[in-house]
Formats: C-alpha cells, sequence, structure tokens
C-alpha cells in the first residue's frame, strides 16, 4: 500500500514539473498577418485568386502603349502592345515583398526582347498601381546597358470575362497643309454584350466629330499665308478612362487643338459616360430623381470648392461665381466615379487661361438625397 502511495505521489510531481518547464503558448496579435497566409501554394498554403490589371502609359517620350498584367501571388504575366502599332507583346515575371518589379518580353518565337525593371506602387487613395523604372534589351544582347525609362498607370478598369478596353487612333500628316492629327479613342473587345458596339460607335463618333471640325475650320482659313513647320496647324485628342465596368463606362477626353498664326492654343475636355446595361449615353438628368433641383447642390459645393483652391491656383472669385453658377452650360463635362461625381471645368471658364483646367470631386454624400435609386450611380451612393 505504501509503495503504491509513493508511486502515485512521484507521478504527480514529475507531471507538475514537466507543466512548470513547458514554455507559454505564443499570442498572436488580431491584426496579424498568420504564417499560413504567406504560404505559396506549393508550401501548403493558399495562393491569392488571379487578378487583371490594365495600364496606359509610355517608354520614353513617344513611344505610348498599353499593358494587361494578371497577378497570382507575386508572379505576374500577361502582354503589352504599342498604340502605333498593335502587336502584343508577351511579358512575364514577379514582384518582391518590397514591391520591386522585373518584367522579362518576348517575342512569338519565345526569344526574350527586353526587360522591365522597376518598381511596383500601390497609392493608398485609390489602391491602383503605377509602374515606373528602365526598359532595356535582354543582358545577353549588345546595348543592353542602354536603359529607357518607362511610367506606366493602372485604369480604373473592371471587366469580367474576356472584355477588354483598346485604344484606335485617327492619325493625319500633311507636310502640303502644314497639319498634323493624332486622335485617341476607345474601343470594347470580347464579351457578348450587343451594347458595347453601341459604346464603341459613340465613342467614334466623339472623336471623328472632332477631327472633321478641325479640318474644315482649317479650310475657311485657306487665305492664310503658310507659316514653318514649327508653326503649323494641329489637333491632339488623348483620353482618360476613368471608370470601366460592366455595366458603366465613364470616359474623359482631353482636347488641346491650335491654328496657324493664332496667339494660343485651344483646350478643353469633353466626356462619355455611357450606360452599358441599356445602351444609352447619359445625360447628367439620368443620375438624379426625376424633377430634382440637383444642379443647385453641385453647383453650391464647387464654388465652395474653387474658391478653397483660388489662392493656390490663381482663379477669381467673379469668374468662379459665374463659370461654375448652376446653368446646364456650366457642368457639360462630368465624370462618374466610384467616390463622387467629378466635375471639370475648362481653361477661361473659373479662372485666367494660365491657371489651366479646373477640377472638383462632389462626393456622393452631398448628393444622396437627390440621386436616383434605379439609376447608374445608386450602386456607388449606398
Amino acid at each position: 500500500m505504501k509503495i503504491r502511495l509513493t508511486l502515485v505521489v512521484l507521478c504527480l510531481l514529475v507531471s507538475f514539473g514537466c507543466r512548470k518547464t513547458s514554455p507559454p503558448a505564443a499570442t498572436v496579435p488580431s491584426n496579424a498577418a498568420t504564417p499560413a497566409a504567406e504560404l505559396s501554394q506549393s508550401q501548403g498554403g493558399t495562393t491569392p485568386a488571379p487578378q487583371a490589371r490594365y495600364f496606359k502609359g509610355s517608354i520614353g517620350t513617344s513611344l505610348d502603349l498599353q499593358m494587361k498584367l494578371v497577378r497570382t501571388g507575386d508572379q505576374l504575366s500577361g502582354n503589352y502592345f504599342y498604340e502605333k502599332i498593335g502587336t502584343r507583346i508577351d511579358v512575364r515575371g514577379n514582384v518582391d515583398k518590397d514591391g520591386n518589379l522585373t518584367l522579362e518580353e518576348f517575342d512569338p518565337s519565345g526569344k526574350q526582347t527586353g526587360v522591365f525593371k522597376g518598381i511596383w506602387q500601390v497609392d493608398a487613395a485609390d489602391g491602383l498601381v503605377t509602374l515606373a523604372g528602365n526598359w532595356s534589351k535582354p543582358p545577353s544582347e549588345k546595348g543592353s546597358d542602354k536603359k529607357t525609362a518607362f511610367s506606366i498607370h493602372e485604369e480604373p478598369i473592371a471587366f469580367t470575362g474576356d472584355v477588354e478596353l483598346i485604344s484606335k487612333q485617327i492619325k493625319e500628316r500633311s507636310k502640303e497643309l502644314n497639319l498634323e492629327i493624332a486622335a485617341n479613342y476607345p474601343q470594347l473587345t470580347g464579351g457578348n454584350n450587343p451594347n458595347f458596339e453601341k459604346f464603341n460607335q459613340a465613342a467614334r463618333a466623339l472623336v471623328s466629330k472632332k477631327v472633321a471640325g478641325f479640318k474644315k475650320d482649317l479650310q475657311n482659313d485657306e487665305g492664310l499665308e503658310p507659316l514653318p513647320d514649327s508653326m503649323g496647324s494641329d489637333l491632339s485628342v488623348d483620353y482618360t478612362v476613368v471608370l470601366a465596368q460592366d455595366d458603366l463606362v465613364s470616359i474623359k477626353f482631353e482636347v488641346s487643338s491650335y491654328y496657324q498664326g493664332a496667339a494660343h492654343p485651344n483646350s478643353y475636355s469633353d466626356v462619355l459616360n455611357y450606360d452599358l446595361k441599356n445602351g444609352k449615353q447619359l445625360k447628367l438628368a439620368d443620375l438624379f430623381k426625376p424633377d430634382t433641383k440637383f444642379l443647385p447642390v453641385i453647383a453650391t459645393y464647387s464654388i465652395g470648392d474653387l474658391k478653397k483652391q483660388a489662392k493656390d491656383k490663381g482663379l477669381l472669385d467673379d469668374q468662379i461665381e459665374s463659370g461654375a453658377a448652376p446653368a446646364a452650360k456650366n457642368y457639360l463635362s462630368w465624370n462618374i466615379t466610384k467616390k463622387g461625381l467629378g466635375i471639370n471645368f475648362d481653361p477661361y471658364q473659373v479662372g485666367p487661361y494660365a491657371a489651366g483646367p479646373q477640377y472638383v470631386m462632389v462626393p456622393y454624400t452631398i448628393l444622396k438625397d437627390l440621386i436616383n435609386p434605379e439609376g447608374p450611380i445608386a450602386q456607388f451612393a449606398k
């Protein structure tokens, strides 16, 4: 009996000693990343879902390009093309934990033809990515030490399936007439929505009309004496994708023209806001409840915001009051964003020409009681 009792006591002492010397379990902060989240698929963890991103930018000062990249974890794949050429070039590479980017490009035969090295940087405000660095020939080729800077910015494009937004161009040049035209416009490809072609027609027609008007104005000035090449007439139209998703596209066009002999160039903005769900171009009134006085609300906010900008930008109060007054003619250029309604004011509208175009973002929180609950921006105003 004494032997059995002694054994029990010994066991209890050993058990207590083992528990006492074991280290306490680690405490993981609630906001810390767990190791499983950082494992690659090959290590037994999970790989983030592939995400397609669309970029627009240039290599050097004149090689404008568009790029599509699919990111899976730290791996990248996709293609890009120069807007003047249109032939797609395959790329693949990676981004490390510090944002260092490497992208190698290949021709159709699989031969490497170049390499992008730079930084993958995410904007904290909108989550969009900027790629910047240098492009060069492959290390194995002669001249690989020569580098050309590139800068590429992500566009807010979120189509599903195989839908893409690509750039087309109307380009004309005449030494005899001493003129040059370069007008870009967006086009939707892929998908099976019949309204995509309606959007394409609207975008093409908008830019074609500007080209035709420019050429007509030149014909009206036939009596002018030809001036040196550096003083020739030119028209430039470019665009920015403000929003692009399956049911809605918002495009801002920047138009700049110069007629030989003029004192200065002319610049202004135009927009195309298109409802892909219903196949129609949107008017400002389409965003709001019928018979709602939305314009005074937008104007009041815009005037207040512009006056805050006035000191730094050289804007004039009287021009602000006039150019941003609640009149339809003052609010023809606007874009839809996920955060608010972007209002574009052209040079001379709210300040001297030298101040350039001005921009005001009217938050949906200001407009929420006026927005049509069945309209295209109701999804952003909740």
